[in-house]
């Protein structure tokens, strides 16, 4: 994906200045960038029709009321909200009687309190047009460009997401942090920002101390060169099994852990070989799902220095209260609950409740902070978990929120970021705020610029058959099912040179539209059915439409080598099917910026779905094969290729590779 540096040098300026240097002149706004997204230009004119109509307006004030319109208008504006002493209908006569077409501006109505426009079709054809086929193929940086903006450029941020536990096969409650984490990545860098993205691992807890004390028991180096992770996942099965019957096993785990938190080269060497597998087998399964990390750290990597820190720093500030010899960070204030910082004699294999409440014991090592992120538990035992946290038990081992404070302040010292986001399930929300809120009353001026970017559960996910998953299982029962249904057409089938790779990229993009369709904080039901359909608004369709775009060229080789659209006539395209196409497509630098402000892959899902339907409405009648002018074939062929690029960028931008055949 290209950069903010790529983003500051665009050809498309100086194409821009050549195709608009016969139109009537307008004002620079600040904060628009024509050159980028052209629609900023049929803004500006708008603009500047009400603004010489109402003196009283300047045209960045307009500029900033200027919508995109309802079905069959292009711009609105609603005259109240610049708050005019006159009414509104007064005002929307004035700029009727002062309004003449030009250029930019077809027409313009008025509908009670609104001003609908309508931008002149030969005109924005052109030139969304030519800014997609320059920012998409005559680019300095090489890449595809169109959509991205500088909006960022000279900012950093830093987004941490997916964080698995190593050890054990990537669940797929993971999935989400994943896939919304990785748009996150993409969209960032589209809007020119700096991005480390970080995959905090959970490779810190008691649970290594039992998979240590299993490994001695049934551990195999055979079985371990075969299959790290099975094997590794097969031994803590086995040894929490064997401490339900025998508590000597989670003392001797505890006493393990305590010895590898202590820097016991002997306690460590077996751990340190399974990260190194476990994050080995994690990059294979992210590079099938388009998704790359700047850098793989874990709870094991925040210092035991950073955590003295935070405590340290926490009892200066006197934010430390004592409570029958438990340490606590009173929150109540806030309604945030007790942060307890230093919980007398608990134990490292429980979570210590009020004695009062039924849930007395929750066993530690399946509550480690990366399964948190993603997992769900009860409400009650989970609102508990989160109110009552134990940063430092009695024997020194460490906890979540002490590794999350030390491992907040010591990515500022790394960093320097001006955002860092954290995107953890909604579940979540209670804790991420008392973390965030800690920060802040340790005074850190940087504490201001954390975000939670939260979102809800996955709810029935399972193979086909009923049965609880590994992401593997479903990425090859999904494939599978795709590859099934492209052999039905033989001869399309046989067209594709790698059909199984194809099979599973549609089955991932099929997950992963699934996940990102609806907003985000909802919970959604997974559906097999309806994830793997080719019909409706689903993964499938959108590479189906992207296909089918792709394979227009290679249907009409007498029309190839196209010239540049800047030598087509494009005021041939005038089918309103056709000119829909063209504002969705001059809308998507909009989309990617609406998307940076709500941290909402959903809006992307929805241009993309929006397009693919306006490409299918047109595809009968806004033919290219079999159309006997020439001139309009090119024409129509050059809006169906920028329609591709556009759509192709759209599913990179969600991580998603667009596939060519199918």
């Amino acid at each position: 994906m290209a950069t903010a540096e790529a983003a500051s040098q665009t050809p498309s300026s100086s194409i821009l200045t050549s195709l608009t240097a016969n139109l009537p002149p307008l004002p620079h706004v600040p904060g628009t960038e024509p050159s980028r997204c052209v629609l900023d230009s049929f803004r500006i004119a708008i603009a500047k029709v009400v603004a010489d109509a109402l003196p009283e307006l300047t045209v960045e004030q307009v500029y900033t009321g200027v919508d995109y319109g309802k079905k069959g208008v292009d711009f609105t504006i609603a005259l109240p909200r610049f708050r005019l002493k006159e009414k509104v209908d007064v005002l929307a006569k004035k700029v009727l009687d002062s309004f003449q077409p030009n250029d930019w501006v077809e027409a313009v109505v008025a509908d009670k309190a609104f001003l609908h426009f309508t931008v002149r079709t030969p005109t924005v054809t052109k030139l969304v047009l030519n800014q997609i086929h320059e920012l998409t193929n005559n680019t300095e940086s090489g890449s595809p460009e169109y959509g991205i903006n500088s909006t960022g450029k000279g900012k950093k941020v830093v987004i941490e997401y997916s964080s698995p536990n190593i050890a054990k096969s990537f669940h797929v409650g993971h999935l989400r942090s994943t896939i919304i984490g990785a748009f996150l990545a993409n969209l960032y860098k589209a809007c020119g920002w700096e991005v480390v993205s970080l995959n905090y691992l959970g490779d810190w807890g008691t649970q290594f101390g039992m998979i240590s004390v299993g490994f001695e028991k049934y551990g195999s180096q055979e079985e371990l060169e075969k299959d790290a992770i099975k094997h590794l996942y097969d031994v803590y099965v086995k040894i929490t099994k064997d401490s339900d019957a025998d508590p000597n096993v989670k003392i001797e785990a505890a006493k393990w852990f305590k010895r590898m938190e202590d820097g016991d080269e002997s306690a460590l060497a077996n751990w340190r070989v399974w990260r190194a597998l476990s994050i080995k087998k994690y990059e294979e399964e992210y590079a099938r799902l388009n998704v790359f990390f700047t850098e793989y750290i874990g709870e094991s990597t925040v210092g035991k220095e950073w955590q003295d820190k935070a405590l340290e720093r926490l009892d200066e500030m006197k934010l430390i209260d004592d409570h029958e010899g438990a340490k606590l960070v009173n929150l109540e204030k806030w309604k945030m609950g007790k942060a307890v910082l230093r919980k007398k004699g608990t134990s490292t294999s429980a979570w210590i409740l009020p004695s009062s409440h039924p849930i007395k014991r929750l066993p530690y090592p399946t509550l480690t902070p990366t399964l948190y992120r993603s997992f769900s538990l009860s409400l009650t035992a989970f609102y508990l978990l989160l109110t009552v946290l134990c940063v430092r038990p009695l024997d020194g081992t460490s906890i979540y929120l002490t590794r999350d404070i030390g491992g907040a302040i010591e990515r500022w010292e790394k960093y320097q970021f001006d955002k860092m986001i954290y995107v953890i399930s909604s579940q979540q929300d209670l804790h991420t705020s008392q973390f965030f809120k800690i920060l802040k009353l340790m005074d850190f001026p940087w504490a201001d610029r954390l975000l939670h970017v939260n979102y809800g559960l996955v709810l029935g996910m399972s193979t086909r058959k009923g049965t609880a998953v590994f992401l593997d299982q479903i990425i090859k029962e999904a494939a599978s099912v795709m590859h099934d249904q492209m052999k039905k057409n033989e001869e399309k089938y046989n067209a594709v040179e790698n059909p199984e790779e194809v099979a599973q990229e549609i089955g991932i993009t099929g997950v992963k539209i699934q996940d990102m369709a609806a907003k985000r904080i909802n919970n959604y039901n997974f559906n097999w059915d309806r994830m793997l359909s080719f019909e409706g608004d689903t993964g499938p369709y959108l590479q189906y439409a992207h296909v089918r775009l792709s394979s227009i060229s290679r249907k009409n080789p007498e029309l190839l080598p196209l010239p540049p659209p800047l030598e087509i006539n494009t005021s041939l395209i005038t089918e309103p099917s056709a000119r829909e196409i063209v504002m969705l497509l001059g809308s998507y630098p909009d989309v990617v910026k609406t998307a940076l402000k709500t941290h909402e892959p959903s809006g992307v899902v929805t241009f993309a779905f929006r397009l693919s339907h306006a490409i299918s409405s047109a595809w009968e009648t806004v033919i290219v094969k079999g159309e006997k002018d020439e001139q309009k074939a090119k024409a129509r062929l050059w809006l169906y290729l920028c329609a591709r690029d556009v759509l192709g960028a759209a599913l990179r931008l969600l991580s998603i590779k667009p596939l060519e055949r199918m």
